[in-house]
């Protein structure tokens, strides 16, 4: 087995390696000093896991596209020497993002026909999906927003008033997904300044989060996420994104653990990607290893094709059949849905 990064080359600042270095910045904070630590130079991370960028199809075009940000907890989960790794996969920008390919365009999903508002996309019936935010602690290669205008649809515009009214004014919806770019890598304050807006809209019975961070910066499950998520007034489902079960460790264990205290339903959703998870043994460690670490496996998605993307698809045959494999071998309630999204659908489209 080759071995994850060594720990030496991978531990993020300075203030968490000595007791008698800097003093630690406060509890609420270190989640941020690393977000900004995080690796954004494509030669720097193969040289923190041993790879020559000539080994593989770097592009610094495709990185000037859509730039590289990963955190180093991230990367040391990695393997060590292995330029197949299932999580660098996820995040390195390589030539085959830069070919154009039919099929494939900005809008994947149709977001940009479904605006309800200022930073408010409606899909489903009952459900209304918020951009909080277009920041991510992570650029997955695979996003099906890679493209997404969100210096012009972040619901955060104006201090949330036009996003909020346009739910306000919708008795229809009864469920407010928040989403980005990533909700939680908004200051916790600011997630409160959001959720009391949100409160005063009394057909609301839902919050549902889909978020990333858990999984590639568990720091973010601090003491001060928790007392947001257990004082808010409504049932919170957390759909987290692990893609590999080696996207766990005893951080993002230790993250579940403190989520499911605050009282929310902890579900997971991946995508199911070329050369990360599309074998039935990949698929069934990912299932198991979430469930283990207290998260029940949601959905498995075919791929959004958005433009860069094409070189992680599964063709659908190919995901039906690791499908009924994984439900051969997988108890009920392990085997996630299979599903796509398609624009102009009123549901995902189960296949």
């Amino acid at each position: 087995m080759i071995p994850a990064a060594q720990a030496s080359l991978q531990q993020a600042p300075s203030f968490a390696t000595a007791a008698a270095g800097p003093t630690p910045p406060a509890a609420g904070a270190r989640w941020q000093a690393l977000w900004r630590d995080a690796v954004r130079d494509p030669r720097e991370l193969l040289a923190l896991l041993g790879l020559s960028d000539a080994a593989l199809a770097l592009s610094d075009e495709a990185a000037a596209q859509f730039p590289l940000r990963v955190p180093r907890g991230f990367v040391a989960r990695m393997r060590h020497g292995d330029p197949n790794d299932p999580l660098l996969r996820q995040v390195l920008p390589l030539d085959e993002e830069m070919r154009p390919m039919p099929g494939f365009s900005l809008d994947a999903v149709g977001d940009g026909a479904a605006k309800a508002g200022h930073g408010v996309i409606r899909k489903y019936n009952g459900r209304a999906l918020l951009i909080a935010t277009g920041s991510c602690a992570i650029h997955c290669r695979y996003c099906f927003r890679r493209h997404f205008p969100y210096a012009e649809e972040t619901a955060a515009a104006g201090g949330w008033r036009d996003a909020v009214a346009a739910i306000g004014e919708d008795a229809g919806i009864d469920e407010v997904i928040l989403s980005g770019g990533d909700p939680w890598s908004l200051a916790t304050p600011k997630l409160e300044e959001l959720t009391e807006a949100l409160a005063q809209v009394p057909h609301l019975k839902r919050l549902r989060i889909h978020t990333r961070l858990p999984v590639v910066l568990p720091e973010r499950v601090d003491a001060a996420l928790q007392a947001w998520i257990e004082r808010l007034p409504w049932p919170v489902a957390v759909v987290l994104h692990a893609n590999h079960a080696n996207e766990f460790d005893t951080e993002v264990e230790a993250a579940v653990r403190r989520l499911r205290a605050s009282g929310a339903t902890l579900l997971n959703q991946a995508v199911l990607l070329r050369g990360v998870n599309d074998s039935v043994e990949a698929l069934a460690a990912l299932s198991e290893r979430s469930y283990a670490a207290g998260v029940l496996p949601y959905y498995l998605h075919q791929l959004d094709r958005v433009q860069g993307s094409a070189h992680f698809e599964v063709g659908d045959e190919r995901a039906r059949e690791l499908h009924r494999q994984l439900a051969a071998r997988l108890s009920g309630y392990l085997v996630p849905k299979l599903v796509r999204e398609v624009a102009g659908d009123p549901g995902k489209r189960p296949l």
